[in-house]
């Protein structure tokens, strides 16, 4: 773990403009700078820098963000990587925190692991380009492929020669430990002496999405009834192969910009493709999708569009993974290429230009298709056709996402029709399928067991009223509007001015006046991000301590990162002007403007808690039979006026709604 201490030392040295400048070219403009934005393909400039506020913000694709958020959201680092990316640029030596035995011990052969393997991609490279056999073979196989040096050197290929021991006698030369060389699977034991697992094949770095080699595969050039087409790495500390897709790193940008992630299923697949232009691919390396792949994908984009062989083993392995995409609230379509062509033979036969255009033109939707191909399968039979109705149904109960919500009624009325059944018959048995996972959840936490789905896959309250509103008729909008009317304005005060003085006479701060208020400070605010954010600060505040912004901005919880840079974006000059046409207000505190934000926002929201209060009494007076109670509701409705009238008359405010 980092300790407080590196991190802050980190956040005193940021620089935005230096941190984005690394990887966009900015211009100055007034205050802020400006540049092409890094997250999507745009002519004219949309992707502002405010070194004031510390925040990015594209007016394109609404990406926005801090340094930190920045260098995860481009680089697609954790936290960790990222801190530890400052922290290397800006030379400052990181402290961390006392950790297990255990955790030290696997970090340190996590880390012996990587540079083995570091080390081995080197060592392949230059056999391949620089020992006769690796260019005689190695080289010539890769270029009767047609892959160009430039591809081969991006792509890291090497090639292991034919020898019995040729790199385990190198490496061990070079002082590397014989176990651990066996963990990564470069090297093998036979007849009790060490031996190359992968000679005499050509080699493909697997790498990590920061660019580190987690592992291999190796490909044998001969024909061998003993010997399997590709060995892999075996799977270890580093390398898991349900949570890696070949290419990421290299596709990382180009699935950003294009918002759209294209997936195959080899090696060549990917390389070629890259070679001709079309460079957002990734591959899942012949195997079935996984969760975690699938959620390596969407931190990129919410588009999969999968590319495979048009013979019934690549639509059966298309199939496989749908209903893992549609939990995860991909947007899935599948393009099924010409019959014996792969997407490395198909698009050198054709080009990338014309590749695009047959993928644009034949992108199928992922659920309908499936729907379609098992409608075929099914032909007359009704018994197949009524388990047809209920594994689709099924698909489209794991859409189950409130802002899923029009996507899941869409696809009930589109199956409907084509399996020419009852609309309102395949909503219920939707429900059915989420009322019988939610059971299996719900039994699963009462065993004190973990439930066989995934526990992302319980449903928010959000989804829970989008599945009572298909039954009901509610509106989506209903549902999934939120209003937070101006509880962020408390938080951007508190952020701004919070150790500003606010009273001269007892020499009390903003953030005093606002917590010495006659009301529990969270009760005034609904959005749970703001009552977050307000819980911390009063934490830190009761402490003695005063947060400002940077705190929350570069906060460790993204969340609230995120959330806090988006309530930076807004003009801090136009936050006074706003409230003062809004609310009329004039004050005894001359320009300090900031002191006028402060009462006018917390009045505004005591307001609104007044106005709750006052609608929440009458429905108990009207709810009431009881004489004496509709008496103390009336009475109570008499002094909530007053405090209302009191207060809206005192600031001259006239405004509320």
């Amino acid at each position: 773990m980092i300790s407080q201490n590196s991190i802050q030392q980190i956040l005193s040295r940021i620089d935005i403009v230096d941190i984005v400048g690394s990887f966009v070219k900015l211009k100055k403009r007034g205050a802020n700078y400006m540049g092409l934005c890094p997250f999507h393909n745009e002519k004219s400039p949309s992707f502002t820098v405010s070194p004031s506020k510390e925040i990015y913000k594209c007016f394109g694709c609404g990406k926005s963000g801090n340094s930190i958020s920045f260098i995860m959201e481009h680089e697609k680092y954790s936290y960790v990587e990222a801190i530890k990316w400052l922290a290397q640029k800006y030379q400052v030596e990181i402290e961390e925190t006392e950790v297990s035995p255990e955790l030290k011990q696997y970090q340190q052969l996590s880390d012996s692991l990587f540079i083995i393997n570091s080390f081995a991609k080197e060592y392949f490279v230059d056999t391949l380009f620089n020992r006769e056999e690796g260019q005689n073979v190695g080289l010539s196989y890769f270029e009767e492929r047609g892959f160009t040096e430039e591809t081969i050197r991006k792509f890291q290929l090497g090639y292991c020669l034919n020898e019995r021991d040729a790199f385990v006698q190198t490496a061990l030369a070079k002082g590397y430990n014989l176990e651990y060389l066996q963990k990564t699977g470069l090297v093998t034991i036979r007849n009790e002496q060490p031996a190359d697992n992968y000679r005499g094949r050509v080699i493909f770095p697997i790498h990590n999405q920061s660019g580190k080699i987690l592992g291999f595969g190796a490909r044998i050039l001969v024909k061998s009834d003993r010997a399997p087409k590709y060995i892999n790495s075996p799977e270890n500390e580093i390398y898991v192969k349900s949570r890696v897709l070949y290419g990421t790193y290299f596709a990382r940008h180009a699935i950003d910009k294009l918002n759209e992630c294209l997936l195959v299923e080899g090696y060549t697949d990917v390389i070629s493709l890259h070679q001709a232009g079309v460079e957002n691919v990734v591959a899942s390396s012949g195997t079935s999708l996984t969760q975690d792949q699938l959620r390596l994908i969407k931190k990129y984009t919410n588009n999969l569009t999968i590319l495979y062989d048009g013979d019934s083993a690549g639509v059966k392995a298309a199939l496989r993974g749908l209903d893992l995409a549609i939990e995860e609230s991909l947007n899935v379509k599948l393009v099924l290429l010409p019959d014996k062509e792969d997407p490395d033979s198909y698009v050198q036969r054709i080009g990338a230009a014309a590749f695009r255009t047959f993928i644009d033109e034949n992108k199928q939707d992922f659920v309908l298709f499936k729907l379609q191909v098992s409608m075929q399968e099914a032909g007359n039979d009704s018994t197949k056709k009524s388990q047809l109705v209920n594994e689709i149904a099924e698909t489209i109960s794991k859409i189950d996402k409130a802002e899923d919500f029009t996507r899941q009624q869409d696809y009930i009325r589109q199956c409907s029709q084509l399996l020419k059944i009852d609309e309102q018959g395949l909503v219920t048995l939707v429900n059915k399928f989420i009322r019988e996972r939610l059971v299996k959840k719900e039994q699963a936490a009462a065993r004190n067991a973990p439930a066989a789905p995934d526990e992302e896959d319980i449903l928010s309250d959000e989804a829970i009223a989008a599945m009572e509103a298909a039954e009901t008729g509610v509106s989506i909008s209903s549902l999934l509007n939120k209003d937070e009317k101006q509880e962020k304005e408390l938080v951007k005060i508190l952020l701004r001015f919070g150790d500003k003085i606010f009273s001269e006479e007892d020499n009390s701060s903003v953030a005093d006046y606002i917590f010495r208020l006659p009301y529990d400070f969270e009760s005034l605010a609904d959005n749970e991000m703001v009552k977050r954010i307000l819980r911390e600060y009063k934490q830190l505040y009761d402490e003695g301590n005063q947060p400002d912004k940077k705190w929350f901005l570069y906060h460790q919880d993204q969340d609230l990162s995120k959330y806090t840079a988006l309530i930076m974006e807004d003009k801090e000059a136009d936050l006074s002007v706003n409230w003062k046409e809004r609310f009329e207000i004039d004050t005894i505190y001359g320009d300090n403007a900031y002191l006028k934000d402060t009462i006018s926002t917390t009045n505004y929201l005591i307001l609104r808690k007044i106005k709750k209060l006052i609608m929440e009494n009458q429905e108990e007076a009207e709810r009431s039979t009881d004489m004496d109670q509709i008496m103390r509701c009336l009475e109570m409705q008499v002094h909530l006026k007053g405090l209302e009238k009191e207060l809206t008359q005192g600031l001259g405010t006239v405004i509320f709604k």
